[in-house]
């Protein structure tokens, strides 16, 4: 499957809110949140498409001014993409957006029930900061991530 990452639009607000409905059981977002990311907040959105247009994935990061930490506030795979390595190609591509942008460390919020996404984010660097008891709608815990985006520098070698 060939997949395109791009960075959203306005006109993509209906994609995105089936999205929504599709993939979460709770905390999604409304039509009028997933509108003022895309046209108000201090926001990247990326999507993931497949070639016929289809809506495969979205992530969103927000940005704060005077602040090197981005935060992963949104991140969505379409279930029947779930699996494929399209969550890490459009986390990588969110990285890099952050680090873009001037960011040297990314944070996210994951319900403490979601092994998937855990799995991924410890795959991909992230690490354990904080336990949040009663976090979302339903009650779920969940944990607060953070991953460093400065490269570790490469040791100088020493001349013999």
């Amino acid at each position: 499957m060939s997949v395109t990452l791009r960075q959203a639009r306005p006109q993509d607000l209906d994609a995105l809110y089936r999205l929504e409905q599709l993939a979460f059981s709770g905390d999604r977002f409304s039509r009028r949140q997933l509108w003022h990311l895309l046209n108000r907040a201090h926001a990247g959105n990326l999507l993931a498409e497949a070639e016929n247009g289809r809506l495969l994935g979205y992530g969103t990061l927000l940005f704060r001014r005077g602040s090197r930490r981005a935060r992963l506030y949104s991140f969505c795979v379409h279930p029947e993409a779930r699996g494929s390595g399209l969550g890490r190609r459009l986390l990588e591509a969110l990285e890099r957006l952050a680090v873009d942008q001037g960011a040297e460390a990314l944070g996210l919020e994951v319900r403490a029930d979601n092994r998937i996404a855990l799995g991924l984010y410890r795959r991909m660097g992230f690490r354990l900061e904080r336990w949040l008891a009663d976090y979302y709608e339903d009650g779920c815990a969940g944990w607060q991530m953070g991953k460093s985006l400065i490269a570790a520098e490469d040791p100088v070698e020493e001349a013999s």
